[in-house]
Formats: structure tokens, C-alpha cells, sequence
């Protein structure tokens, strides 16, 4: 049996849990107060604060750091590469330092992963980052030679539903067709197709569906508008990500708020509510086409799929591409011990991220 260490930063928090082989032993969420975080001028300046967080943790825990065969951390925003298990080398390590496609939280988990890692000599992996990129080319144009569409989504969380969907369909991933929604603070919609994601909206960015956070796709033409009369570059991308969404439209991004607002007879909630979901729909109508009308499965996934009257919008509209899978909640910490116990299995190979990313480069 292999014992994994999981390690999850996010904004104001790191999430650990201890994995044996398949079965969670523990499982943490360390707060971080934004006074605390403020101290630091970068994301990645935090990592000696979040480690001393997380040896603390774990000394409270009784757990002997020695005992790990593995750590693995959330990938972070990285040079795009194809999906899989990624040791933590020198060179990744560099980029997620100097936040190499933009600063995030979960910059930090490659760079903790190794820290705590290296202590026992043993391998610090990432899994399926934010920045996995199988797009198929005919996917890459967006209409101006000056601007390729990016794959950045949710990719840990989309391809650990895409198995447990695949073990109900009794079909190997590499074999199936599937369309996945992920639905939380950020919207991806994705093409599943023989294990790869050949097409999905840039759920950071502004593409696709609002969302609780973020704007989606807007009309290009008044954002460009809109930006010649506010040239506070920061507002406008505030607004597009952070204060767009539910928080623009209804002031909060608490999803659940929303349902209770519509319950109390709030018009204007329940209009945005069908509004997102119309959009979502919308957007996985699209990647029926991209996967030519033979879908195994849709599966809607992520936060929102707990809401089973918001799920019911989506279904109606999209149940005639395939059977509705929903598998609620996000599987991030599972899916990355999960990671790391099939390479320490053999049933995978760890890959190098010097060479993926420097072969993804020439292949787009």
C-alpha cells in the first residue's frame, strides 16, 4: 500500500489529506486570514507560510511525514501540456515561481508538493493542471489570426468525473465520447473525446457561460467600447472575472442565496437563475456539434449540480444529445492521489514536463 500526501491551496485556504492507496485517512482545510496573506507581495511568496501551516498540521495530526511514498500538489498555471501525472522538477518549479502564464493559487501546489517531499527523497508529482491543452487545431482559431483560443479549465475535476462517468458506462476513457460540465465560481464545458479534450471554453478568461464570478462571453464589440471609456485595465478585468456573473447581476456569488431569493418571490433572481442555465445548455449543445451528434454522455458536475431544480433547466434542453450523468461536488483531492498512486503503480509513467510542454509548443 502507498501512502500520498494531498496538498490543494486555494485563495485563502490549503486543503491536505493523506491518502492510502484508494482510502482517505485525513483530510484538512487550513484557513489563511487575507490580513495574514496580504504580507506578501506574490502567491508564490507564500509558500514557507502555507508549509509551516501544514507541518503544523500534520504534527497535530500524529502523522509521520517519513510514511509518504509520494506528495502531490494541485497543477498550477503552467505552459500548456497534454493531461497526466507530472513530476516536479526544477524548471516547473521556475515557472510556477514566477507564475509563468499568471498568478494563482494553485501555483502553490507544485512548490509545496516538492518542499515537503524532498525532506523523505521521495516524489513530488502535479496531476492535470489548469492549463491541460488537447484541443484539436480546428479549435485554436477564434476568428483573428491575433488571438488563439487557450485551453484553461477545470481539468483535474473533468477528468476525474469523465472516469467515474466512463465506470457507470462500462467504457474505457479512451474510448468514450462525453460531453462535461463543471459548474462552480468559474463554468467550463468540455468535448471528451478517446481521453482527450479536444474543445472547451476558457472558463478563466471570459469564454463561455456566466457563472457566479465570471461574465462569459460578452459582445465584443461593446466591451471594446467600454474599455476606450474606462482605460482602468484592472476594473475591466475585475469585471470580466471576480465581479461579473451573479455578483453583477444579483450582488453575491452564493449560489444557494440565489435559490433562496427566488423561494421569497425575487423576479429578477429567478431570470438571471434560468439565464445561466439557458447558457449552459447552450454550451453543451456546442460541443455536440464539435463531437458530431455521438455522445455517450453529458455529466454536469462541480457545486451548482447540487441543485437538482437548476440541473432540471439544463436537462430539458440538452437530454436529447444523451443520458445526463451527474455526479455533484468537485473530486479534486481523490483525483490527485489518485494521480500519483497509478504512476507509483506502474500502471502509468510519470510525465516530463520539459519535454511535454517544449513538444506541445511545436505541435501549435
Amino acid at each position: 500500500m502507498y501512502q500520498i500526501l494531498v496538498i490543494n491551496p486555494g485563495s485563502t485556504s490549503t486543503k491536505i489529506a493523506v491518502f492510502q492507496d484508494h482510502k482517505q485517512l485525513f483530510s484538512k482545510t487550513l484557513q489563511h486570514s487575507a490580513s495574514s496573506l496580504l504580507e506578501f507581495s506574490t502567491i508564490a511568496a507564500q509558500h514557507s507560510f502555507r508549509l509551516h501551516a501544514i507541518l503544523q498540521t500534520l504534527e497535530k495530526e500524529h502523522f509521520d511525514l517519513s510514511l509518504i511514498d509520494a506528495c502531490v500538489g494541485r497543477g498550477g498555471l503552467l505552459k500548456p501540456i497534454p493531461s497526466g501525472t507530472y513530476v516536479v522538477d526544477s524548471l516547473m518549479l521556475k515557472d510556477l515561481q514566477k507564475g509563468i502564464q499568471g498568478e494563482h493559487a494553485s501555483n502553490l501546489g507544485g512548490i509545496l508538493a516538492l518542499e515537503l517531499a524532498k525532506t523523505t527523497h521521495k516524489p513530488a508529482f502535479i496531476v492535470d493542471p489548469v492549463v491541460v491543452d488537447e484541443l484539436q487545431d480546428v479549435a485554436r482559431l477564434s476568428g483573428h489570426p491575433q488571438f488563439a483560443r487557450k485551453s484553461i479549465f477545470h481539468a483535474l475535476n473533468h477528468k476525474a468525473v469523465a472516469r467515474v462517468a466512463c465506470e457507470q458506462l462500462d467504457k474505457p476513457y479512451q474510448q468514450a465520447r462525453l460531453i462535461v460540465a463543471h459548474m462552480g465560481g468559474g463554468i467550463s464545458v468540455a468535448s471528451h473525446l478517446e481521453g482527450q479534450v479536444v474543445d472547451v471554453n476558457n472558463a478563466l478568461d471570459g469564454e463561455g457561460p456566466f457563472s457566479p464570478e465570471r461574465s462569459g462571453t460578452l459582445p465584443a464589440g461593446d466591451l471594446v467600447r467600454l474599455c476606450y471609456e474606462n482605460p482602468d485595465k484592472s476594473a475591466v478585468l475585475n469585471m470580466i472575472k471576480g465581479k461579473g456573473g451573479l455578483v453583477a447581476y444579483l450582488g453575491t456569488n452564493e449560489f444557494k442565496l440565489v435559490g433562496e431569493r427566488i423561494r421569497t418571490g425575487d423576479s429578477k433572481a429567478e431570470l438571471v437563475y434560468r439565464a445561466m442555465a439557458y447558457q449552459v445548455s447552450k454550451e453543451i449543445a456546442a460541443q455536440g456539434a464539435v463531437l458530431e451528434g455521438v455522445v455517450d454522455a453529458t455529466v454536469i458536475s462541480g457545486g451548482m449540480a447540487f441543485d437538482n431544480d437548476f440541473v432540471d433547466l439544463i436537462r430539458q434542453r440538452i437530454q436529447y444529445l444523451a443520458p445526463v450523468i451527474v455526479i455533484p461536488g468537485e473530486r479534486e483531492m481523490e483525483a490527485l492521489a489518485l494521480g500519483a498512486l497509478r504512476v507509483l503503480k506502474g500502471e502509468e509513467s510519470a510525465k516530463d514536463y520539459a519535454t511535454m510542454a517544449g513538444d506541445h509548443a511545436r505541435i501549435i
